[in-house]
Protein backbone atom coordinates (compact mmCIF):
# COMPACT_ATOMS: atom_id res chain seq x y z
CA UNK A 1 0.00 0.00 0.00
CA UNK A 2 1.46 3.34 -1.32
CA UNK A 3 2.45 5.90 2.08
CA UNK A 4 0.62 9.20 1.39
CA UNK A 5 -2.22 10.59 0.83
CA UNK A 6 -4.80 10.98 -2.19
CA UNK A 7 -6.31 14.03 -3.51
CA UNK A 8 -6.96 16.13 -7.01
CA UNK A 9 -4.95 18.77 -8.08
CA UNK A 10 -6.45 22.12 -8.08
CA UNK A 11 -5.23 22.58 -11.67
CA UNK A 12 -6.30 20.48 -13.82
CA UNK A 13 -8.45 17.89 -11.83
CA UNK A 14 -6.41 14.71 -11.92
CA UNK A 15 -5.97 12.74 -9.53
CA UNK A 16 -2.66 12.76 -7.47
CA UNK A 17 -0.97 11.25 -3.70
CA UNK A 18 0.76 13.30 -1.82
CA UNK A 19 4.45 11.55 -0.71
CA UNK A 20 5.94 13.31 2.00
CA UNK A 21 9.84 13.75 0.79
CA UNK A 22 13.14 12.86 2.79
CA UNK A 23 12.91 17.03 3.39
CA UNK A 24 9.52 16.86 4.78
CA UNK A 25 7.90 18.71 1.79
CA UNK A 26 4.84 16.97 0.74
CA UNK A 27 5.04 16.56 -2.89
CA UNK A 28 2.18 16.01 -5.63
CA UNK A 29 2.24 12.75 -7.91
CA UNK A 30 0.70 11.12 -10.72
CA UNK A 31 -0.42 8.01 -8.86
CA UNK A 32 0.55 5.64 -11.89
CA UNK A 33 3.52 3.57 -10.86
CA UNK A 34 6.39 3.51 -13.38
CA UNK A 35 9.82 1.41 -13.69
CA UNK A 36 13.11 3.18 -13.68
CA UNK A 37 16.53 2.58 -14.43
CA UNK A 38 19.15 4.64 -11.59
CA UNK A 39 21.66 5.66 -13.79
CA UNK A 40 21.21 9.43 -12.70
CA UNK A 41 18.92 10.18 -16.08
CA UNK A 42 17.00 13.02 -16.46
CA UNK A 43 13.70 11.81 -14.87
CA UNK A 44 13.15 12.52 -11.32
CA UNK A 45 11.41 9.50 -9.50
CA UNK A 46 9.66 9.89 -6.24
CA UNK A 47 9.78 6.79 -4.40
CA UNK A 48 7.08 5.96 -2.06
CA UNK A 49 9.98 6.40 1.38
CA UNK A 50 10.00 9.96 0.39
CA UNK A 51 13.32 9.58 -1.52
CA UNK A 52 13.97 11.34 -5.24
CA UNK A 53 15.96 9.12 -7.57
CA UNK A 54 17.16 10.97 -11.00
CA UNK A 55 17.13 8.13 -13.20
CA UNK A 56 15.41 6.97 -16.37
CA UNK A 57 11.59 5.51 -16.85
CA UNK A 58 11.89 2.37 -18.50
CA UNK A 59 9.47 -0.44 -19.18
CA UNK A 60 9.59 -3.50 -17.30
CA UNK A 61 10.81 -5.49 -19.69
CA UNK A 62 14.06 -3.92 -19.35
CA UNK A 63 15.17 -5.32 -16.03
CA UNK A 64 14.00 -2.04 -13.52
CA UNK A 65 16.31 -1.29 -10.55
CA UNK A 66 12.63 -0.44 -8.97
CA UNK A 67 9.34 1.52 -9.30
CA UNK A 68 8.19 4.90 -7.91
CA UNK A 69 6.04 8.23 -9.01
CA UNK A 70 6.76 11.04 -11.24
CA UNK A 71 6.14 14.50 -10.14
CA UNK A 72 2.74 15.86 -11.01
CA UNK A 73 4.35 19.03 -11.83
CA UNK A 74 6.43 17.51 -14.58
CA UNK A 75 3.16 16.27 -16.43
CA UNK A 76 0.36 19.10 -15.03
CA UNK A 77 -1.11 21.87 -17.78
CA UNK A 78 -1.54 24.12 -14.73
CA UNK A 79 2.04 23.90 -13.45
CA UNK A 80 3.20 27.41 -13.76
CA UNK A 81 -0.14 28.35 -11.92
CA UNK A 82 1.58 27.02 -9.01
CA UNK A 83 5.37 28.25 -9.30
CA UNK A 84 6.96 30.50 -6.60
CA UNK A 85 7.66 33.80 -7.84
CA UNK A 86 11.86 34.45 -6.98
Amino acid sequence: MPRGNFGRCAGCGAQIIWIKTKAGKNMPCNTLLVDYKADGGKDKIVLQTGEVVSGTIVSSQDDPDGSGYTSHFATCSNAKNFRRRK
